[in-house]
């Protein structure tokens, strides 16, 4: 009686042993599925904006045109919906909506690439919240810049940061200035900490814990090219340990920031301990290829004048801005922009009419006549 063999599954090795697969391989593949999506998804936003703004145009022609208004629009946006019933986003109010876009960016060509590169629903709170074509400029630049999740643009709109950078430059000492050109706007004259949820009678480590905690929230407070070091860290000078308070790496300036935290009012001797730290990083621990370190005094509260007389004078890169544990008062910030812009327009029209005046006795003054023989 014959038996049947039962058949043999072969293997090829090649090379000897045979080898697992590397996840390293793996992670590349996952890599360009990853790349290609995020590529899909920039297409289809860039795409769908681009809609959005020639439906605006064609309505905003047709209300010129042919005295289309919300009723007309509203009969276009039903029959979207029973001619297309899949379409999404096409109601009577967002197709306002996109006629509203249009109209207020058609006269700013410079800006149609960061609509375009932002979302629908981040485009509608800039747009809706803004009330001049700076802030809104500013708001679009920073939202591409720091990639703002639609959370934290509703933050900084909710904190009336254009205000506080408008009416509040970051004040500099002029090394910062001299060695660090564009650090004017990587910072602030004062961050939000609002997150922290610290009481009125807080401490200095009461404010540093909390920073560290929440440091995520802390760093996109910062900016995006803010990196972590660490919490007071460890420099020796002459054998003895001093500690910095929140140590940080700027990609963009590519130095140390050296972070100190003042639960206080601003005081002329806080930049000598910060100046005598910049010295002990740029001597023991910044690298070769590392620009010089920036110090950044962090207080409650500060008088203008007195940060303006201290920073004249210092021979170190440094800074001082504030934190506000609360969200400031933004209708109280934008009537002072108002004042602001409105100051600054009388300024520029009477600087304008005095050149005039100016120019014009030059042109009405006598020539000396000759004499009659």
């Amino acid at each position: 009686m014959s038996r049947k063999t039962k058949p043999h599954t072969r293997f090829i090795v090649t090379g000897g042993t045979t080898k697992s697969p590397s996840p390293a391989g793996f992670d590349e593949v996952l890599a360009l599925i990853e790349a290609t999506r995020s590529r899909i998804v920039t297409a289809v936003n860039n795409a769908l904006i681009d809609l959005y703004w020639r439906i605006g145009q064609y309505i905003s022609r047709k209300i010129v045109e042919e005295g289309w208004g919300q009723g007309t629009v509203a009969a276009l946006a039903e029959y979207i919906r029973a001619r297309r019933p899949n379409a999404r986003g096409f109601s009577a109010s967002n197709l306002w909506r996109m006629m509203q876009f249009y109209e207020t960016y058609r006269g700013l060509p410079k800006l149609a690439p960061l609509v375009r590169v932002l979302s629908w629903t981040h485009n509608l709170l800039i747009m809706s919240r803004s009330k001049r074509d700076e802030e809104r400029e500013f708001y679009l630049r920073l939202c591409v810049q720091e990639r703002w999740s639609k959370r934290q643009l509703e933050r900084q709109l909710a904190g009336a940061l254009f205000e506080r950078v408008a009416l509040s430059p970051a004040k500099l000492s002029p090394p910062v200035r001299e060695l660090h050109p564009e650090a004017a706007s990587v910072f602030k004259d004062s961050y939000l900490v609002e997150f922290l949820d610290l009481p009125k009678d807080h401490s200095e480590a009461d404010l540093h814990d909390g920073l560290v905690a929440k440091l995520k929230d802390f760093l996109i407070e910062l900016g995006r090219d803010f990196c972590f070091v660490g919490s007071h860290y460890p420099v020796q000078v002459g054998g003895r340990d001093f500690e910095i308070d929140l140590l940080f790496f700027h990609r963009g300036l590519n130095c140390l920031i050296d972070i100190e935290l003042k639960v206080d009012e601003f005081q002329a001797e806080y930049l000598g301990k910060l100046e005598f730290y910049l010295e002990a990083l740029d001597r023991n621990v910044k690298k070769p290829h590392e620009n010089p370190a920036i110090g950044l005094l962090l207080c409650a509260t500060k008088d203008h004048e007195v940060v303006e007389y201290a920073l004249s004078r210092s021979a170190s890169p440094a800074l001082v801005a504030e934190y506000q544990t609360r969200l400031p008062d933004k209708k109280l910030l934008q009537a002072k922009l108002h004042e602001f812009y409105e100051s600054a327009q009388e300024q520029a029209a009477l600087a304008a009419s005095d050149s005039k005046t100016t120019n014009d006795r030059h042109l009405k003054k006598p020539g000396k006549r000759r004499k009659s023989r």
